[in-house]
């Protein structure tokens, strides 16, 4: 029989995940740009030049959101589109110079954010923690996940790996 704790689980990992987003985004609004649009800047600095499907597929956003979002990301000059060399359809989606800077200050931003949100944990306790939430979520993503949740969970591999 599940316990309160576990019954919680969900909404505790929501709420929490939803604070962070909170407390970053109050440090964010000072670059101009939407979550969304930093978003797309993050996983393009991860992934520069994928597919604009490919793209809206990690983000899961529809692919007409996402066009409307780099219209307005290029308009300010923060990415470029260039046609695919292999399929004339398709576009592929590249960062420039310019998003360099806020790119580098949304790392800033959500490092401070992580020391906020930490403060008080040991390193062993938070190492133990991250072990946990990856075992989570690589049972959840085999199970008939999207391609674009594969990704996350390969990214996640290597960010946690890099730790």
């Amino acid at each position: 029989m599940p316990n309160k704790e576990t019954q919680n689980f969900g909404f505790v990992l929501h709420d929490t995940a939803r604070m962070l987003r909170r407390n970053f985004n109050r440090r964010a609004q000072s670059t101009g740009l939407t979550r969304t649009q930093w978003r797309v800047l993050k996983s393009l600095h991860r992934r520069n030049g994928m597919r604009q499907s490919q793209l809206a597929d990690l983000l899961e956003i529809q692919p007409i959101s996402l066009t409307r979002l780099i219209d307005r990301l290029e308009k300010n000059g923060w990415v470029e589109r260039c046609c695919d060399p292999t399929d004339r359809r398709a576009n592929r989606i590249f960062i420039t110079e310019k998003a360099n800077p806020v790119l580098e200050r949304l790392g800033e931003f959500a490092e401070e954010t992580r020391q906020e949100a930490c403060a008080g944990i040991s390193e062993k306790e938070l190492d133990q923690c991250l072990k946990i939430l990856l075992r989570i979520h690589t049972t959840l993503a085999g199970n008939g996940e999207s391609p674009a949740a594969e990704k996350q969970k390969m990214d996640l591999n290597e960010h946690i790996k890099e730790k």
